[in-house]
């Protein structure tokens, strides 16, 4: 099984862009481990929040394979330990057969296609975090939990 994480918009803080980069390669030790970064959607000005999402959603749906198991990181998904992520990733780990498909929407979430197509919602905190530091957040998570599962002594929870 693989691992795609799909954000809309790039990570333009440099101290930001190094740290998610450093748990991508730590957790590419384990699964392997994709971050695809989206290009932001133009002239949102003239756009309302709605069309911006539907814009997004079709560019976020494109990257979508038959099989994928997608996931949306969500505020109003399901909020999980790290311990108990760990069990939730193992169990997809042992049966999704292709990919499994994280994504981070932008500013304003996720168009209802997009929620259409998604097998599950997680939920990283009840604060609202920027897209930005959700992905790093998230990809430490994600290198967590896989130590979780290898035993490793990387959390001591």
């Amino acid at each position: 099984m693989k691992i795609l994480l799909l954000a809309v918009g790039k990570t333009d803080d440099r101290y930001l862009r190094t740290a998610v980069d450093d748990y991508v390669a730590r957790a590419a030790h384990y699964l392997p481990l994709e971050v695809r970064e989206l290009p932001d959607i133009r002239d949102v000005r003239h756009l309302t929040h709605d069309q911006q999402r539907q814009l997004e959603g079709e560019q976020l749906l494109r990257q979508l394979q038959p099989g994928d198991y997608v996931v949306l990181l969500d505020e109003a998904g399901r909020t999980y330990t790290s311990a108990a992520f760990a069990q939730w990733l193992q169990q997809r780990m042992n049966t999704v057969p292709r990919r499994l498909v994280f994504i981070i929407g932008g500013p304003y979430g996720f168009s209802p296609a997009v929620y259409d197509a998604a097998h599950a919602r997680l939920s990283l905190s009840p604060m609202t975090f920027s897209h930005q530091m959700v992905r790093l957040i998230f990809t430490e998570q994600l290198y967590r939990a896989l130590t979780i599962l290898h035993n490793q002594p990387y959390h001591h929870g």
